[in-house]
């Protein structure tokens, strides 16, 4: 496997335009959208969806509507690029399957875009004063000069000094930003670790580690169950003044969680930097068809942010120089550490582990990651081998290198 030593990060900056200036804004932004509708229609009913096929077939006419060359080829691979996301969606069965409802929905009109959708603009079209903290952007009336922005003290010097490639115009809530993609040098990665810190992901602990560290969810559960409770209330209303309210408040129980989500990640990762450790963590893809719930714990599974834990982790890790591998989840909270025993009766309660054969008790979701540790002690030895492969059995998994993400 080869590890990309850049690491994409994005930062969000934002913009304080005059009224005058978030008038041309607006007016750019809409212009954009409205002709990237159009794009979307064309290519539906053309059934043309590469980005070269519908340069080929709009991009004359795309200009003509008022863009110039570089907006116009961005508006063109933006409607391209959803097609393409839609088609990816559709394949992994993010839609439905074939036939059920959902995914005639998908495919029987095409793809519209909100006025208020993000732009890209590359760097002809947008030009960063960074030691100013102003940008000069096309828009539909010309270039805009000496656009204000302002953004946190980290965010800028990120920005200053590692910014490359395209960046967004968005408006979100009569606000504007500009988010900026940056590319960093990540640190050597560490192929040579002492030991392994397993993290086993849950529900009412967010990650316990194999060290023995605790990050509990029950702080996110209430959270989450008053946000739950609020929405209700709301959704029994009906009417947009509500429905606005919802939007709203899922948007700050994402950045809530999204929060947590970062604060254990950089623990976790600061912690194997420190002692020249990797990280194991359990592969979770398609938990939700594994496990049984009850009724009241099916909501929480499919909100939980798994995912997003374990792409903080990755990423951060990745970042950090860190090795990160992905084993076997199953049987990890079943199986004694010591003797190796595998029964469900090892764990008589949701929080308590006792294996049956030998009495080694303690905490389930810590014997839980210390599996997990174990596994990719096994896993790596193996990868130094040749010709070795790996037999999974139901106390041991097959294992892989988790591929470090791009954030942003």
């Amino acid at each position: 496997m080869i590890w990309s030593r850049i690491v994409k990060l994005v930062v969000q900056v934002k913009l304080l335009p005059r009224p005058e200036q978030a008038a041309v804004l607006t007016e750019t932004l809409h212009a954009c959208n409205r002709v990237a509708a159009w794009v979307s229609q064309v290519a539906y009913e053309r059934k043309v969806f590469s980005r070269a096929g519908l340069q080929r077939l709009l991009y004359t006419q795309v200009k003509a509507q008022g863009l110039s060359a570089q907006p116009a080829l961005h508006v063109i691979r933006k409607a391209a690029d959803a097609y393409t996301a839609l088609r990816a969606q559709i394949e992994a069965g993010r839609s439905g399957r074939a036939g059920s409802a959902l995914r005639a929905k998908a495919e029987s009109k095409p793809i519209s875009f909100r006025p208020d959708a993000a732009q890209p603009f590359d760097d002809r079209s947008l030009s960063w004063q960074t030691d100013a903290r102003t940008v000069s952007i096309w828009t539909t009336q010309g270039r805009m000069k000496s656009l204000a922005f302002t953004g946190e003290p980290s965010q800028l010097k990120m920005l200053a000094e590692h910014r490359k490639g395209e960046s967004d115009l968005v408006r979100r809530n009569g606000k504007w930003f500009l988010v900026a993609t940056c590319e960093v040098l990540a640190q050597p990665l560490n192929t040579r670790p002492r030991d392994w810190i397993g993290v086993d992901r849950g529900l009412t602990n967010l990650a316990s580690t194999s060290d023995g560290d605790n990050h509990q969810g029950r702080g996110l559960l209430r959270y989450r169950r008053r946000m739950a409770r609020v929405r209700a209330e709301l959704q029994t209303k009906g009417t947009k003044s509500a429905k606005r309210k919802l939007k709203r408040r899922a948007r700050r129980e994402r950045r809530h969680a999204a929060h947590i989500n970062h604060k254990i990640a950089k623990t976790v990762v600061a912690d194997a930097q420190r002692t020249g450790r990797g990280i194991a963590l359990e592969e979770l893809q398609g938990i939700r068809d594994r496990v049984r719930l009850r009724r009241h714990q099916r909501a929480t599974l499919s909100s939980w942010p798994f995912h997003q834990l374990g792409e903080l982790i990755t990423y951060k890790a990745h970042r950090a120089g860190v090795l990160v591998l992905e084993v076997d989840a199953a049987y990890t909270s079943q199986t004694c550490p010591r003797c190796g025993h595998v029964s469900r009766k090892n764990r008589p309660t949701r929080d308590d582990f006792r294996c049956m054969v030998c009495g080694l008790a303690g905490p389930a979701d810590h014997v839980a990651a210390v599996n997990v540790a174990r596994r990719a002690r096994t896993a790596w030895a193996f990868v130094g081998t040749p010709h070795a492969a790996v037999s999974p059995s139901p106390g041991q998994g097959q294992s892989r290198a988790a591929n470090p993400p791009s954030a942003g």
